[in-house]
């Protein structure tokens, strides 16, 4: 997740998309409803799986990211740019404080 001001850019971190392996289709059919963090806001198939994508933070999602339904393969080849999944607008600043930096998410992982 990275903060465009009030607005969350969210996807899956490259620790996650190595995990599932070649992405093949992402379907969110939240868009425009208000979800809190920690709820499922789609889901993300892989060759060998499908897995559910939850929110880090509450708010309104309000947009998809158009370019995965043809190139779903940009959440492998650049997670934190072009790959990114959904925007929504925070409705709970004070969520921002419970989430991990990337350091810590690097500790935890490796």
């Amino acid at each position: 997740m990275r903060l465009e001001g009030d607005t969350a850019v969210i996807g899956i971190t490259d620790f996650a998309q190595r995990e599932l392996g070649d992405i093949v289709y992402v379907e969110v059919e939240t868009i425009g409803k208000e979800l809190q963090a920690g709820a499922v806001f789609g889901t993300v198939e892989a060759v060998k799986t499908v897995s559910d994508l939850f929110l880090p933070l509450s708010g309104t999602i309000s947009e998809l990211n158009k370019a995965l339904a043809n190139a779903p393969e940009l959440v492998n080849n650049d997670p934190y740019g072009a790959g990114w999944m959904i925007k929504m607008k925070i409705s709970k600043a004070s969520d921002i404080q419970t989430l991990m930096d990337a350091s810590a998410y690097e500790q935890i992982v490796n």
